[in-house]
């Protein structure tokens, strides 16, 4: 009954977002009749775009942030352990935290372009983007601080869709001097945000895995199994849908 539940709320959601657009649409219609005018639609319009981020941020919250693997498992000959649960432990630590930083990264960076124009801010060069990377590292091996990161990671997808919505509201132009313009292997900015964000759902469902209990004190993890693969399935739906109504809206 609980899995319906939530898949009922799932599709109710996914609907919803897939008719956003066209009424997004509409409003910027009827905003562009009084574009110099502050009215109703003006403000409903630039609202409206905190609608989506804030519906992918609670639903990944509620989904995608609190694990639960069977433990029962663990005395399956079916383990990873030894020097392959190094490697795998190490690559997906770093590259997570590699990711987290540089989002952090482009957020502050608009921030800066966009309301502090006249204060300088240096880019992060390799001392300083390391050091950061080894705090958010320690950060993930614990597991109430690695909860607390994925809200502030939310937090921050939230922010840069706003600053996004803003960009294109106000016609603002992104060049180099913006931090996201590395990532600009694309024109849609809202869709790079979200590629972000996908990756580090990814790597932070794999880390759940991984670090799941006592699996990394024991330093023994089982493989997984088909159930364990339903919440990285569901992950992948619900962002296709993500990524269509960017696309619609675009």
């Amino acid at each position: 009954m609980l899995i319906k539940n939530n898949t009922t709320k799932l599709l109710v959601t996914l609907s919803f977002l897939l008719i956003l657009p066209f009424v997004q649409k509409q409003w910027f219609n009827l905003y562009s009749l009084n574009i110099n005018d502050i009215s109703f639609y003006s403000i409903l319009y630039y609202l409206s775009g905190a609608i989506c981020p804030s519906l992918v941020c609670l639903n990944s919250l509620k989904n995608y942030t609190y694990y639960n693997f069977n433990k029962d498992k663990i005395h399956s000959i079916k383990i990873i352990k030894g020097k392959r649960l190094l490697i795998l432990v190490a690559i997906n630590l770093i590259f997570l935290s590699y990711l987290i930083a540089n989002y952090l990264c482009i957020n502050f960076d608009l921030i800066f372009n966009l309301f502090l124009e006249g204060i300088n801010e240096p880019k992060p060069d390799i001392a300083r983007l390391s050091s950061f990377m080894f705090l958010i590292s320690i950060l993930l091996i614990f597991k109430k601080s690695r909860f607390l990161l994925k809200k502030l990671i939310l937090v921050n997808f939230i922010l840069i869709s706003f600053y996004i919505w803003h960009l294109q509201i106000n016609n603002i132009n992104v060049d180099d001097q913006f931090y996201i313009y590395r990532y600009f292997g694309s024109n849609d900015l809202n869709l790079i945000n979200l590629f972000i964000l996908v990756a580090i759902e990814i790597s932070f469902y794999t880390w759940s895995y991984l670090s799941h209990k006592t699996n990394l004190s024991d330093w023994i993890v089982p493989k997984p199994q088909k159930g364990d693969f339903i919440p990285f399935l569901h992950l992948l739906f619900f962002y296709f849908f993500i990524f269509i109504y960017y696309s619609v809206l675009t």
